[in-house]
């Protein structure tokens, strides 16, 4: 081989890797976070877990990123030691789809549907295709569909040009000696497992062997160790992602270590029994695409159908590995934002939005609970502690959040999803600003319980109104955001207006009855602090509502859009913010 063939060799080993990389990109935006959410809820059964691995890796084209995200779902808590066996046997089973799609490039004959079949027939029209929705469509689908398409084909032209490239090296001594070396299985092993750990793809390094058997130099003698030894190097990327991660996620990463390796031990040991007694005569052939393709998918299905049963026996092997200690570990929501699932954005922010209403819910029950103490119920120190408690872990939410959304808003997101987190990363300040409040109304109770300070009876009454309206916004607004309801949303604004009208007449109310002698000036000052953060909370309310609202339309500008609702729309905004006065009105 000369430095040209060396080139070419080079070139397309590059286009390979890069079309094997642009088509599982595809594959996965396509999924849209669906493949892994199937993936987490329906995995109760063994059976049904390895059905879901091999499928999931059979569409996403890597049994290492599905791997990878498994590790993601034990070390978040939302997957069991258990469910995670089944699909890392699936996976493997999943990832031998390539192997045969790569094998096509070994057809040979003169018939028609033959050479239809052939890369080199359907591959430029793949290609055209590919070109064509990625230009000239808008739907996001189709520009997914596009990159399949594309990736797919330049897949297939780095493994044509592989091929053409290495053929020369048959006649070359020294490459057909060097390949004799791996007749020895242990050297045929390691050398498959050090490839396959450097490119960290199983099915990259088996389309590698596939593009060296036009040569005819490699044997199935030699192809057979080397596959077996890629199937345990493949293992390395789940543990280095493993790494940092919990004791469970560390074994999940064990289990698909233990699974290659003691599969690949029983299969070479039965195999290489059987063939001292009884040759196999097509050891000493040439090996083909397709010859690979059978010995790869052979060796998972056998290893898989062999361990399933004793599955619980890798699960204990690996907690032997990695034992628990006195410490428990403790899984928070914290651990579904796991950076694994950044190389699936679509599910990284479906976990976004899961553990953002899960701090909704908190910043509601912390605002409750403040105007529950302002509002007739007792004021005990067991309940302020709570609300500090509740407000404390609610920043801890808007940083964590905001840290991992920054990071996923640099990831490929379809339309969709780039909407949802826009409104997550909008409503998570607003949720902690709420909280915020609760805490400063939870001051207003803990002043009037030290200087045992009271409201007169037409105060309390009119902070009580003042305090459902303020309990109906976030309710609505908290709803809406976590039912995505539109129309919801809508209803907030007019009673954010009803509520500011609220605010300025009872303002107004106390500085008559001040001037009256009705009210001290003390009292004044904790019902203007009451009611300004009863104002700012609805207005925070109505912030999560616009966002709802405007981000899916690619609009940003709040102000803006309370200008055009309240002038293009006034008479409709003017009837619903009149219903709130009249459900909301003062006493007199």
């Amino acid at each position: 081989m000369d430095i040209f063939g060396l080139l070419n060799m080079v070139c397309g080993l590059a286009l390979f890797l890069y079309g094997m990389h642009v088509m599982g990109e595809g594959l996965t935006s396509m999924s849209g976070g669906k493949l892994e959410g199937i993936l987490e809820t329906l995995t109760r059964s063994r059976i049904m877990a390895v059905l879901l691995g091999a499928g999931v890796t059979a569409v996403i084209q890597s049994s290492s990123a599905t791997t990878v995200m498994v590790v993601g779902f034990v070390n978040s808590g939302i997957m069991r030691l258990s469910q995670a066996a089944g699909i890392i046997m699936g996976a493997n089973i999943g990832t031998t789809i390539t192997s045969w799609i790569l094998s096509l490039t070994g057809i040979e004959g003169n018939n028609l549907l033959v050479q239809l079949c052939k890369p080199s027939s359907f591959t430029p029209v793949l290609a055209m295709a590919g070109v064509i929705l990625l230009m000239f469509t808008k739907s996001e689908k189709k520009h997914d569909m596009g990159t399949i398409f594309i990736g797919f084909a330049v897949l297939m032209t780095g493994m044509e040009m592989m091929s053409d490239a290495v053929k020369p090296l048959a006649d070359v001594p020294a490459f057909t000696n060097m390949l004799l070396m791996f007749d020895n299985p242990i050297l045929g092993m390691l050398a498959g497992l050090l490839l396959t750990a450097v490119i960290q793809s199983s099915s990259a390094s088996v389309g590698i062997l596939q593009a060296l058997c036009v040569t005819g130099a490699v044997k199935f003698s030699a192809a057979l160790p080397i596959i077996m030894g890629q199937n345990v190097g493949t293992c390395i990327t789940a543990l280095l992602s493993a790494i940092g991660a919990s004791r469970n996620a560390k074994r999940a990463a064990l289990i698909h270590l233990y699974f290659n390796l003691i599969g690949t031990v029983l299969f070479m040991l039965v195999f290489y029994a059987i063939h001292a007694v009884f040759p196999f005569a097509f050891m000493n052939e040439a090996a083909s695409a397709a010859g690979i393709a059978v010995i790869h998918t052979t060796f998972n299905v056998s290893a898989t159908l062999v361990l399933l049963p004793f599955s619980h026996l890798l699960e204990r092997l690996a907690i032997m590995t990695i034992p628990d200690d006195e410490k428990t570990e403790r899984i928070d929501d914290f651990q579904l934002l796991d950076e694994r699932f950044l190389s699936t954005p679509g599910f990284a922010v479906e976990q976004c939005r899961v553990v953002t209403e899960r701090m909704a819910g908190l910043t509601r029950e912390a605002i409750f609970e403040a105007i529950d103490l302002l509002d007739g119920k007792a004021y005990s120190e067991e309940q302020a502690e709570r609300i500090q408690a509740l407000e404390t872990k609610i920043d801890r939410y808007e940083d964590s959040l905001g840290t991992y959304m920054v990071k996923l808003s640099r990831e490929k997101l379809s339309t969709e999803d780039g909407h949802t987190l826009s409104v997550l990363l909008h409503s998570i300040s607003d949720f902690e600003r709420i909280s915020d409040h609760a805490v400063n109304l939870l001051d207003s109770a803990r002043e009037m319980h030290g200087k045992k300070l009271s409201f007169s009876p037409k105060a309390a009454a009119e902070l009580h109104v003042f305090s459902q309206a303020v309990r109906d916004i976030v309710s609505r607004s908290f709803d809406s955001f976590q039912n995505s309801d539109v129309e919801m949303a809508k209803t907030v604004e007019p009673l954010e207006a009803c509520i500011d009208d609220i605010n300025a007449s009872v303002k107004s109310r106390h500085i008559e009855r001040l001037t009256s002698g009705q009210c001290t000036i003390q009292m004044g000052f904790v019902l203007m602090d009451i009611s300004t953060n009863f104002e700012r909370v609805a207005d925070h309310c109505s912030n999560i509502a616009i966002y709802q609202i405007q981000v899916p339309k690619d609009e940003y500008d709040a102000h803006e859009y309370l200008l055009r609702v309240k002038r293009q729309h006034h008479e409709e905004f003017d009837q619903e913010e009149l219903a709130y006065e009249r459900m909301y009105q003062l006493p007199q």
